[in-house]
């Protein structure tokens, strides 16, 4: 599925292909800061800088005999350069190349999310100003509760996201390191200026200090941060399917011509797509779990984290650079239907304004315990017998001792509940 949706960009960033060509870049690097050390000479490097290449064929070729992808990478490179290839991983070990390619490879794919995150807050800020005054039922525990509109609604996932994306920004920070440091990370057989010029050459920054691999919490903090924007449009897209239910049909998502949503029930027009983000969330939740069981390694290093990264990294940046890329899609073709969130406001009887009746009885002197009593008792009725709530609080004596019928009709206004949704945009820059 990943191969068939994902846009190409991001795909490219985890082929075969790129990921050596990164290794070829920080060989290179390497070799140029061994020269201002003076310890490779300067011509050997312009050699090694106009002949270095591989071919992924050969490469594959090779490790199939040497089982070690990173020496059958360096037997091709050094098939193509010649004598000079002497000087190429030079006091490396394979780690300096295979961590500080991969952190070049998530820094790239940050970058797309990044992009992808900023349409997606575009398009939430666009419908959150369209729709700051669309009422519709605010809902807890699945109940109506009191009126919001469809506005404050897109505002907080607007909010959201780009808190979201400042994490993401943190995280890129977080992996964007590199470390050539040798076997064991003691710069035993590498100068650490040679680390510090191919960071510098790489715009990364080097590891103030490392094993013979960059500490894994880092990735793990990289993959939780893909799990929460990943639940962040898992909740979203929860929120969408439930709108869209037959039952309450106040959003739905855009449904194309000739598109088809049952192959029995030609009535149906599914939420596919937000019921497709939210399986994605899960399994983008499930390898940020992979990622914390791969902080704990034996000694200064083992192998187990190496396979499970090659899954997960990739999976988790393209399916989530997708679940993105579906949701900015989403939103901007949304369909509202205000008509239909009038209707259900109106299902609830009025029940909406309790807590107010109940607030104006406070105010009156009526103490908030049997002010609630008061109130709860004409909800039930209203509940148990479909009269508007409004006629039963007028016919209460006991709520009659305290306010005249002209008082308690002024409770019954749906703009008291909006009245500071203008204030809630300002807050938010929604202007």
């Amino acid at each position: 599925m990943i191969d068939r949706y994902t846009l190409p960009e991001m795909g490219e960033i985890w082929t075969d292909e790129h990921r050596l060509s990164l290794w070829l870049k920080i060989e290179i690097a390497a070799c140029e800061g061994w020269a201002k050390l003076g310890k490779i000479p300067n011509e050997a490097v312009g050699v090694i800088r106009a002949k270095a290449s591989f071919s992924w064929e050969r490469v594959q070729a090779l490790e199939e005999v040497t089982q070690h992808d990173v020496l059958a990478f360096l037997t091709n490179v050094a098939e193509n350069v010649g004598d000079e290839a002497k000087y190429i991983h030079l006091g490396l070990t394979s780690s300096d190349i295979l961590d500080t390619a991969l952190s070049l490879q998530m820094v790239e794919a940050t970058d797309l999310l990044l992009s992808k995150m900023e349409a997606l807050e575009t398009v939430l800020r666009r419908r959150a100003i369209e729709h700051r005054d669309t009422l519709m039922m605010g809902r807890t525990h699945g109940i109506h509760a009191e009126p919001i509109t469809l506005g404050l609604k897109f505002a907080l996932w607007y909010d959201e996201i780009r808190r979201q994306k400042n994490r993401l920004n943190i995280a890129r920070e977080e992996v964007r390191v590199g470390k050539i440091s040798g076997a064991v990370g003691t710069f035993a057989n590498v100068d650490p200026q040679v680390e510090a010029h191919v960071c510098e050459t790489l715009n990364l920054k080097p590891a103030l200090i490392s094993t013979q691999i960059l500490q894994r919490d880092r990735h793990a903090f990289y993959m939780t941060t893909l799990a929460g924007i990943a639940s962040s449009l898992d909740k979203m897209a929860t929120e969408i399917r439930n709108l869209q239910r037959t039952d309450v049909h106040e959003v739905e998502e855009a449904f194309g011509k000739g598109q088809k949503g049952s192959s029995a029930m030609p009535h149906k027009k599914n939420p596919i797509t937000p019921e497709r983000i939210c399986g994605m969330a899960r399994v983008v939740r499930a390898n940020a779990q992979v990622a914390l069981e791969n902080v704990a390694l034996w000694h200064e290093r083992d192998i187990s984290h190496s396979s499970a990264e090659r899954m997960i990294l990739p999976d988790s940046t393209l399916a989530l650079y997708y679940m993105l890329h579906k949701m900015v899609q989403l939103i901007d073709r949304l369909q509202v239907f205000p008509e239909q969130m009038k209707i259900n406001i109106d299902k609830g009887l009025g029940l909406i304004f309790s807590q107010r009746v109940m607030l104006a009885l406070v105010e009156k002197g009526v103490s908030r315990e049997n002010a609630y009593a008061m109130v709860q008792r004409n909800a039930l009725e209203a509940w148990n017998t479909k009269e508007q709530f409004e006629n039963l609080v007028n016919r209460d004596i006991s709520i009659r001792e305290y306010l005249r019928e002209e008082e308690i009709n002024n409770l019954f206004d749906y703009d008291y509940h909006t009245k500071h949704v203008s204030d809630i945009f300002a807050r938010l820059g929604l202007v």
